[in-house]
């Protein structure tokens, strides 16, 4: 048999991502899941018609590399209707293959070797290698115990190395959000420097409790050196569709379609006429922080009646939960143990760290669920 031949890769650190291993523990057990950010109820009907309109209609070849205009239109108009700052859709509006491309893209866009990337931990799995494929150094700052932001933790991390600092708002895993102070602190410590924002806004519509989304456009300081990342995704409960978009000043658009052009070049384009149409209608977004409101308080109530203690959470929809009062298993250990023999998956936190905190027992959960299955879900957590 031929082997191959042997590779000294790129990411020694770097294995099968934690969501795939989960997600194919939950399937080999029968497990519900609720581990890997999927949502298992339906997309509106409506945008399944208009994609496939778009197929009848020849939508089928190539799209623009930046993405089809009337996308890009309706997107800017949106930003502008919701943070009040214009982006020209010609030179400032890209359309990506999801969110995670475009952050991607970014780095290979602006980041060369010896570039330190400031990156917040707990931080999405995929930050830090992609950082390190192209030569950068990740420098990770841990948040709190009780994961809030502190800009104070931020600014003794920068470094004249320092390229770009990464922010994610909702906070996947952590589910807590920055705020208007904690964006003016940002914009105070990076002022006077060339550092870089990346700004991961892909929750920008799951917000709770009456509270506005803190999004980077809003702050001219921020604004002029920043990406700023969404997913269609999230938005409309179609994650394997993978498409997103990216918002950027003219010049660092410039720079970052380089990239990308090179990378996927152009993205779905049915998907895209058929998202130009959708977005006609604001009210397809605008009930979604209610819509997830109430899931995350479903699943808080069944967590309360179990020996697990629910932590805030403030957007996105992932809840992160207490176990120590359960086991004391490591969380990979926990969330495994969990899958196979209480029929509940998990995401283990501590794949969000480079060094994760000793003793720390916390587990995410995924409410992006059917009732039923958070129900059924929390009748299981409540047994162990």
């Amino acid at each position: 048999m031929d082997h191959g031949m042997e590779l000294q890769g790129k990411l020694p650190r770097a294995g099968t991502t934690i969501f795939s291993v989960m997600s194919k523990l939950a399937a080999e057990h029968g497990a519900i899941n609720l581990g890997q950010g999927f949502p298992d109820f339906p997309i509106d009907p409506v945008l399944g018609e208009l994609v496939a309109a778009a197929i009848r209609k020849g939508h089928n070849q190539y799209a623009p590399m930046p993405g089809i205009l009337p996308l890009r239109e309706a997107i800017a108009a949106k930003a502008e209707r919701l943070y009040g700052h214009a982006y020209d859709p010609g030179d400032e509006v890209t359309i990506t293959a999801g969110a995670t491309q475009a952050i991607f893209t970014v780095f290979a866009a602006v980041v060369r070797p010896g570039d330190e990337v400031v990156l917040i931990d707990p931080s999405y799995d995929s930050y830090a290698p992609g950082v390190e494929l192209f030569g950068g150094t990740p420098v990770h700052v841990q948040l709190g115990a009780d994961m809030a932001f502190d800009a104070e933790a931020v600014r003794r991390a920068i470094t004249p190395r320092t390229k770009l600092l990464l922010i994610n708002t909702p906070h996947n895993p952590a589910g807590r959000i920055l705020r208007d102070a904690d964006m003016c602190a940002l914009a105070e410590l990076l002022r006077g420097t060339d550092i870089l924002l990346l700004s991961d806004e892909v929750y920008e519509h799951i917000v709770f409790d009456g509270v506005a989304h803190a999004s980077a456009m809003r702050h001219p300081e921020l604004r002029r050196r920043s990406f700023i990342t969404f997913s269609f995704g999230k938005t409309f409960h179609v994650t394997g569709w993978k498409v997103g978009y990216v918002l950027a000043p003219r010049p660092m658009t410039a720079e970052f379609r380089k990239a990308h052009q090179f990378n996927v070049f152009s993205v779905n384009t049915p998907v895209q006429h058929a998202l130009a149409e959708y977005l006609r209608e604001p009210g397809h977004y605008q009930a979604l922080a209610g819509f997830f409101q109430a899931k995350r308080d479903r699943l808080v109530a069944g967590l309360r009646r179990s020996r697990m203690r629910p932590l805030p959470c403030e957007g996105s929809y992932f809840l992160l939960a207490d176990y120590r009062a359960v086991s004391d298993l490591p969380d990979l250990e926990f969330a495994q143990w969990m899958t196979r023999e209480h029929g509940v998956a998990t995401i283990p936190l501590s794949p969000f760290y480079r060094h994760p905190p000793p003793g720390q027992r916390l587990v995410r959960f995924c409410f992006a669920k059917q009732d039923a299955t958070l129900d059924a879900a929390t009748e299981k957590l409540c047994k162990i």
